[in-house]
């Protein structure tokens, strides 16, 4: 078995098409955070991103993307922005980590969302994780009558919620595929208040992260494409979603919505409609994300599996590497997995958005540099790697579970 290391750049059409036809051959790589168009943009725009091309018996057998920094601490191509990592090529490879580390000269290689049916990486498995989807290949009525069957109150209230957004703000609209950049950058606009408002950190003030979420917008080919949504009321956009999708899966990523329109649960409104349009093109899947997000356990309708863990050389860097982020990591662990601790830490990460919005900037910075480190893991930073999805939607603009007075009032509507 031969693996060269080449910059996703120096891969030519041959090697695209291989790819493809890689990833078609298994389910489990389904997932446009794992297509060769999306590791060209990545290599476009950071220089640490590379490819390890997996020969065996003269013949192309696998595809290996990832990320390459200081020190030789690897991570899965896009880190803390994608859930889905792996190396694409037929599940039957048999290749120890190991060998694929030391030819990607890694002595650390972290990850937390990986198929979970791999070889290469499955014995180092620390813990498994499902990842709630919106199954659409019965098509959207079937796929429907699972979400009222999951909770007939909750789909009462939500359909009773876009009912009043017509009624009181004007006929809805809703936009599939839209390729205007000025409505991504009112949906980005959101987003980053929502990081701000929730004390997370904000993606978009990130320059790069900016450029990559236009340049894939304007993809769009029979494998992959950027799929940006946006709901309308009277014209007014009021919720949207930008995600990535292969020909059959489309997976969740920068949902938000407009404040203004909060008690109308617009996220919400918002999924639905986007589940019956995706359905409409043919799509047979929505990735919501792995997280515990009680929203997601009322629209999920099946569960993927992903798998976190660590591969580690033996190495003076690898040891440092183990001892800054293992103590971090488990915390986070524990506290993503508990519903109440992760409910505390959300709680205390929006008191500092709220300090950080108000105004009161000095004593916010102040009260950051005093924030706990298992705090600042939950928010998803990306020094620590760590996250609890933080592309997901703040609940305020999706939790029917949690009813505010006027969904109590209604709840049998």
């Amino acid at each position: 078995m031969r693996i060269t290391v080449v910059r996703p750049g120096e891969l030519g059409p041959a090697e695209a098409a291989r790819w493809r036809e890689l990833q078609q051959s298994s389910s489990s790589l389904d997932n446009p955070f794992l297509s060769v168009e999306f590791t060209q943009v990545m290599g476009e725009l950071r220089s640490y991103v590379n490819v390890a091309v997996i020969e065996d018996e003269g013949k192309i057998a696998g595809f290996f993307p990832f990320e390459r920094h200081k020190f030789g601490v690897g991570k899965p191509l896009g880190g803390f922005l994608t859930t889905w990592h792996g190396v694409i090529a037929n599940p039957a490879l048999r290749l120890p980590a190991r060998v694929l580390m030391r030819a990607c000269r890694m002595s650390v290689f972290d990850f937390d969302h990986m198929v979970s049916d791999q070889a290469t990486f499955t014995p180092y498995r620390s813990s498994a994780h499902p990842v709630p989807i919106m199954d659409l290949s019965a098509g959207f009525e079937p796929y429907i009558a699972q979400v009222r069957a999951n909770s007939s109150k909750n789909y009462k209230t939500v359909r009773y919620k876009e009912r009043k957004l017509a009624r009181e703000v004007g006929a809805l609209h809703f936009d599939w595929c839209s390729g205007e950049v000025g409505t991504l950058r009112t949906l980005t606009g959101w987003k980053s208040d929502q990081y701000r408002r929730t004390g997370r950190t904000d993606r978009f003030a990130q320059p790069w992260i900016v450029e990559l979420v236009e340049r894939l917008q304007a993809s769009d080919s029979p494998h992959f494409g950027g799929v940006l949504t946006m709901i309308y009321a009277d014209g007014e956009p009021v919720a949207g979603h930008f995600g990535l999708r292969t020909a059959t899966t489309l997976v969740g990523w920068f949902p938000a919505y407009n404040t203004a329109y909060l008690k109308y649960s617009p996220g919400i409104v918002h999924h639905l409609h986007m589940a019956e349009h995706a359905a409409s093109a043919g799509l047979h899947r929505i990735d919501m994300g792995r997280g515990g997000k009680q929203y997601k356990n009322w629209l999920k309708n099946g569960d993927l599996e992903v798998i976190a863990g660590r591969v580690v050389r033996p190495s003076a860097a690898a040891a440092v590497h183990f001892l800054s982020r293992a103590p971090l990591s488990r915390a986070r662990d524990v506290v993503t997995s508990r519903p109440s601790l992760y409910r505390a830490a959300d709680r205390l990460l929006k008191g500092f958005g709220r300090l950080r919005t108000s105004g009161r900037s000095s004593h916010s910075n102040q009260m950051d540099r005093q924030t706990p480190d298992v705090m600042r893991t939950c928010s998803g930073s990306p020094h620590t790697n760590g996250r609890s999805n933080g592309h997901l939607p703040d609940l305020a603009g999706t939790n029917l579970l949690v009813p505010t007075r006027e969904t109590r009032e209604n709840s049998s509507l």
